[in-house]
């Protein structure tokens, strides 16, 4: 009773706002009372011919307890998957993601935990820690339920509490509109960035008889996801695929499918620190293409993708034949294709300038001169210098050949390696020589009305790092 009595007054509220306030996918007053004394039914769910061909959604099964409550609003719930529709984590443990249901919207956000990669035993078994793949011994329980980000005594929760004001409901000082629709947070445990469909076996280098079987599934667990968004809400009128760092090339590689099968009114994608950089993956001119390496690497470890064979069952492949325009010996054609599929979509790219972590990843490992460099400040350095020749050279021009593509570029904040503009909070990331801050390119990209899109790059390379984090970053990163 009393739960109920707390909806209705939120429903009361929801109708004394302005009706400006109301965007396409917003329910009214009666509407939202209706859903709260009986939960709409899906009506969208997965049809025969998205049950068929490369990479297929799921048909609903009545049968499957998959543990969610639909009339269970204003809480995160879990949801398990069957292990008929082919997800799994990287150890082979059952998959499940975290849903936060809201009764007056039926607009969605999709949003990708981020948390490294892996392609060998040590960054796959965790012995990597942060470098390495998140979750490598599969998806807790109760993983983001309850979560609260003035909750420093539960230090585990903590960092997924932090991750985003865009998923963030109760975010104590920094809220965005996002927060308020349906939140579907996907979680990450196969370390390939969401695109994997390949199973590895890792030896370890220090005692060959030990030996871990690791199921690169990415690509299979986000079809499981949309499969049961789609089987158990509302078609969304308005739906956000975000994420960041390896959640956010996740959104990024995986916005083609996502959009075509839930095939809502307003698409948008924010892909905060996951840059796919042109590299020509039959080019060995490193100089011009620092993420060369890293993009062989990947694509050969994480998929069977091979050049040449176009048929074959890869998310490679599938891109390819779902995206025009889409080139398979160059990743970074997908900025082109999906402005060329989604016309009337708004994308938006957004990361640091001196970026110290998604930087290591692209070429640490892979260039001789930084791994070997002794010197720690040296090292990061020469990363951050690629990184920002790679920005420049190989990700603005793509996105600046676009029609509907937004890019915001500032330089540095002292939180997390200067990586991801958009987690814990929205502050920092102003960009003082054009009068921009971080929500002015979110209310750009993230906007039914449309509009040119907001492009920007931070020169300036002094004011950022003087004044660049506050007590609760430091509160925060020592907690994590």
């Amino acid at each position: 009773m009393i739960r109920s009595i707390r909806f209705i007054s939120l429903a009361m509220i929801f109708s004394a706002s302005s009706s400006t306030l109301a965007e396409p996918g917003d329910y009214g007053f009666w509407a939202t009372l209706g859903n709260l004394i009986s939960p709409p039914s899906a009506n969208n769910p997965v049809s025969a011919d998205q049950a068929a061909g490369m990479y297929p959604l799921t048909l609903d099964d009545p049968a499957f307890n998959d543990d969610f409550d639909p009339a269970d609003y204003d809480n995160w719930q879990k949801v398990d998957v069957p292990i008929s529709s082919g997800a799994m984590c990287g150890n082979g443990s059952p998959y499940k993601f975290f849903v936060y249901r809201v009764p007056d919207t039926r607009n969605t956000l999709f949003y990708f935990e981020g948390g490294g990669a892996c392609w060998d035993y040590a960054s796959c078994s965790g012995q990597a820690g942060i470098r390495g793949a998140r979750n490598p011994n599969g998806i807790p329980e109760n993983y983001v339920q309850n979560i609260n980000l003035l909750d420093f005594q539960n230090s585990s929760n903590l960092a997924t509490a932090a991750v985003s004001p865009l998923i963030y409901t109760h975010h104590p000082y920094n809220q965005f509109k996002t927060g308020e629709w349906n939140l579907v947070y996907v979680p990450y445990c196969t370390g390939d960035i969401y695109v994997g469909d390949k199973t590895e076996i890792y030896t370890n280098p220090d005692d060959s008889s030990q030996q871990l079987i690791w199921h690169h599934n990415g690509l299979r667990n986000v079809q499981a996801v949309v499969s049961w968004v789609k089987n158990n809400l509302q078609k969304p009128r308005q739906m956000v695929a975000a994420g960041c760092s390896a959640g956010s090339i996740g959104a990024l590689l995986n916005y083609s499918k996502l959009r075509q099968d839930m095939d809502v009114e307003y698409g948008y994608l924010i892909d905060d620190s996951g840059p796919l950089y042109k590299a020509p993956l039959n080019s060995s001119d490193l100089d011009a293409y620092p993420s060369i390496p890293l993009h062989n690497e990947v694509l050969n470890v994480w998929t069977s993708f091979t050049a040449g064979n176009n048929t074959a069952e890869n998310p490679i492949n599938l891109l390819a034949s779902i995206t025009p325009g889409f080139n398979r010996n160059e990743l970074a054609s997908l900025y082109q294709g999906l402005s060329q599929k989604f016309p009337n979509d708004r994308l938006g790219m957004t990361h640091f300038l001196a970026d110290g972590n998604f930087s290591s990843y692209s070429y640490e490992r892979f260039h001789p001169d930084i791994y070997t460099d002794p010197d720690a400040e040296s090292r990061l350095n020469k990363l951050r210098t690629k990184w920002q020749q790679d920005t420049r050279n190989n990700l603005i021009p793509l996105l600046d050949e676009t029609h509907n593509w937004s890019y915001y570029f500032p330089m540095y904040r002292d939180f997390n390696e200067s990586h991801c503009t958009t987690i814990l909070d929205l502050e920092y990331g102003e960009i003082a020589e054009h009068g921009l801050v971080l929500r002015d390119f979110l209310n750009n990209v993230v906007n039914y009305r449309g509009g040119p899109p907001l492009r920007a790059y931070e020169s300036d390379e002094v004011s950022d790092f003087e004044n660049n984090h506050n007590w609760f970053y430091d509160l925060v990163g020592g907690l994590l």
